[in-house]
């Protein structure tokens, strides 16, 4: 199964757990979020003063943000703020800890894991790795970089771009005052951890200063405000996509069904593929809020289907031409 809806999660209020595992023995942990088949997961990792292991990788992707202290990794000292992609089969240097840290460890496709070595794996895609520092050596962005766009008053950092799921990873704020008054969900899984500040949703209250949310796709949320600011480290597994709407009471099914009707307007072809037998998408009306949109002259034009009050087979629409 994929990780179980997490929201809101406290961090703050659940101890740290001695961390055994070979290459963090030393160090304590909290689990965020897990995916039990798989074993990937967000890990939120004590390292206390005096910590250190040797070079080595992880046959998973990793990343890793610094929430506070210092990580010293091979010849660079990674500070708050520090952000890592580590692809799997990378290896890193040697790592200490001479006065503690804090940081979250995300491992993206299996369980922890850790081997000893002073070379990168052969099959490794090395030239994904990142690492820099996020508060400082990457620019702000406003909310629109996603868009649909959030209401103005939130601001984007990338930290990484996966080019073949479109998965990101990234830091964003909202603003003193920040207000949005209506209810959004996405095709992606989407996690965010609250590094400073609190804001607040309507379904779920209150996020605070080490607030965590693991979210599945088409799950209502909003509306937002943040009173006093705040700044958070999120990420997603797909694609971000808005889809805005005003129903308190949607459920996800009814959200799917949004999704594909989207899909249906904008990509009829695609649509009519993965709503033929044999594939798992949601069947139904294209538009369960508008009941009849299928019947809209231009919708049937563009799916090729005779205009409203003409019987099937009398007359036709007039096919596209070809751009050949």
């Amino acid at each position: 199964m994929a990780r179980p809806h997490i929201e809101p999660y406290v961090e703050l209020d659940a101890p740290f757990k001695k961390f055994d595992l070979n290459g963090f023995k030393g160090s304590h942990y909290k689990v965020l979020s897990l995916d039990t088949d798989t074993g990937a997961c967000t890990l939120k990792v004590r390292f206390d003063g005096g910590f250190k292991r040797k070079a080595g990788m992880s046959y998973s992707d990793m990343e890793f943000f610094v929430l506070n202290g210092g990580v010293k990794v091979g010849n660079e000292v990674w500070g708050e703020g520090h952000y890592a992609f580590v692809p799997a089969g990378q290896h890193l240097g040697a790592m200490s800890v001479p006065k503690g840290a804090e940081a979250l460890v995300m491992f993206n496709d299996s369980e922890p894991s850790f081997v000893e070595s002073d070379r990168n794996h052969q099959l490794a895609l090395t030239e994904s790795f990142n690492s820099f520092n996020a508060y400082n050596d990457a620019p702000w962005g406003p909310g629109n970089l996603v868009s649909p766009s959030v209401a103005t008053g939130v601001g984007i950092k990338i930290l990484h771009y996966d080019v073949l799921t479109q998965a990101i990873t990234f830091l964003y704020y909202m603003s003193p005052e920040f207000q949005q008054n209506n209810i959004s969900y996405h095709d992606c899984a989407e996690e965010s951890y609250h590094i400073w500040g609190a804001s607040w949703m309507m379904q779920f209250g209150d996020l605070p200063t080490g607030g965590y949310f693991w979210r599945p796709p088409y799950i209502d949320h909003g509306a937002f405000k943040c009173k006093l600011g705040c700044i958070a480290v999120g990420r997603t597994d797909s694609k971000l996509h808005n889809y805005f709407h005003f129903n308190p009471w949607a459920n996800p099914d009814e959200n799917k069904m949004r999704a594909a009707a989207h899909l249906y307007r904008q990509r009829p072809q695609l649509y009519e593929w993965a709503a033929s037998d044999g594939h798992n998408h949601p069947h139904g009306p294209p538009d369960f809020e508008h009941q009849h949109y299928h019947d809209d002259a231009q919708v049937r034009h563009l799916h090729n289907h005779a205009p409203v009050g003409v019987k099937e087979g009398t007359q036709k629409a007039p096919k596209k031409k070809s751009r050949r």
